[in-house]
């Protein structure tokens, strides 16, 4: 297929995905809009059953969870998209690995590259063993670039010297790897929650509390991956981009299916500005009284527009993408054309839009990246309390396993 065609029906399909996100947040009105919702509500009730189903198997040990003899952190949530996972699960390795662990991150690799069909369909025809898992870093150097990786592993990756990052689609394969080849001690999930072939022994839950469950909907009709009730598997929850202030509704809800649940409340803040493919770091300060363009790919690009505008920013002109857009040199080049034209000074965009911009595109206008930090609001004093309490409780590893929801 030509690069031409594979265009065509990527625009096609992201229309199509920009469509129904609408539809789900109802910003679409007319029959047919009605019809498509009847129709993805129908969808859901599918999903439903099938998510149901899965939960029963394994709770009733028809299919099994394995145990790898390792401490096993999983971090996730029951949405897709948005809640900030990437930033806690570095902060735990960080954090984890600073205290003498030995840490590899374990990721599915999202919209990574995959294997070629052709030589998948020839390794099933001529039962070849399965490909090894990817490693991304082997704790010294980065071995693969965000389009082989998947944005979130490359990033882990590029922040988190000492740690091993690898990414395949089985995360028990992956977690054998990586005790066999390398001799960790701890396992991190990323995006995990749903992931019930490894015996998880703590179990991290964001929550979003700017979104926590959409339209309370399931995939596709609205963004829960399962139901609500499953809070009850989370060991620990997180409940992100807060602005501090009491959600009695959230909290209701929590406590409802997960009584003892312990809730740590944080927030998402701007830390620095840093150059685009550069090492130039900026304080978040020089955005003040600018007028400047915002280009992401992200689930949630409000909340990033949203930083740059407290920070004292103007926001002339924007642009947004679907979640792990590849960004082509062509679309940089006309935004910035625009950015020019507008007369602005900056282009910003997100620590995790700026793995995947081309190495050698060369801006015409300064291009920097908003790098953000966690910050605790509640439940602990710290992060290197919260680590504390949640990895290193008077038994190193927990005894009992997470319940499965009835």
């Amino acid at each position: 297929m030509s690069k031409y065609v594979r265009d065509i029906l990527r625009g096609w399909f992201e229309d199509f995905e920009k469509f129904t996100i609408d539809v789900i947040y109802n910003q679409r009105e007319g029959h047919y809009i009605n019809a498509y919702k009847y129709l993805l509500v129908g969808v859901s009730k599918v999903f439903s059953f099938v998510v149901q189903i899965r939960f029963l198997l394994y709770k009733n040990r028809i299919l099994h969870d394995q145990h790898l003899g390792c401490l096993v952190i999983v971090v996730g949530n029951l949405t897709i998209g948005g809640t900030g996972k990437t930033p806690i699960v570095e902060i735990f390795a960080r954090h984890l690995t600073n205290r003498g662990r030995n840490v590899a991150i374990l990721s599915r690799g999202y919209k990574s590259k995959n294997e070629n069909i052709l030589k998948k369909w020839w390794r099933m025809i001529s039962h070849s063993a399965p490909p090894p898992p990817k490693i991304v870093s082997d704790g010294r150097k980065l071995i693969l670039n965000s389009e082989m990786a998947g944005d979130e592993p490359y990033m882990l990756a590029k922040n988190l010297p000492g740690v091993f990052v690898i990414v395949d689609k089985n995360r028990v394969k992956a977690g054998i790897y990586a005790i066999k080849n390398f001799g960790v001690d701890t396992l991190i999930l990323d995006d995990g929650f749903q992931y019930l072939a490894l015996k998880e022994q703590l179990n991290i839950l964001l929550i979003d509390k700017t979104n926590p469950f959409g339209n309370n909907h399931l995939l596709p009709r609205g963004i829960l991956r399962e139901p609500i009730k499953h809070i009850k598997r989370a060991s620990y929850i997180f409940v992100t981009k807060s602005n501090g202030n009491t959600d009695k509704v959230l909290e209701n809800v929590i406590h409802r299916y997960k009584p003892d649940a312990e809730i740590i409340e944080c927030a998402h803040r701007p830390d620095y500005l840093q150059k685009v493919n550069g090492e130039e770091r900026l304080e978040v300060s020089t955005l003040k009284g600018k007028s400047v363009a915002a280009i992401s790919g992200i689930a949630d690009p409000k909340s990033f527009e949203d930083f740059i505008i407290d920070s004292g920013a103007q926001i002339k002109l924007r642009r947004r993408f679907l979640d792990h857009h590849r960004f082509s040199s062509l679309e940089l080049e006309e935004f910035f054309n625009q950015a020019t034209k507008f007369n602005l000074g900056m282009v910003v965009t997100t620590e995790k839009d700026a793995v995947r911009i081309p190495i050698d595109y060369e801006p015409q206008i300064p291009f920097y990246f908003l790098r953000l930090k966690i910050e605790i609001l509640s439940g602990v004093s710290d992060f290197d309390e919260a680590v504390s309490r949640i990895c290193f409780p008077k038994k190193e590893m927990p005894a009992t396993r997470t319940p499965f929801p009835n």
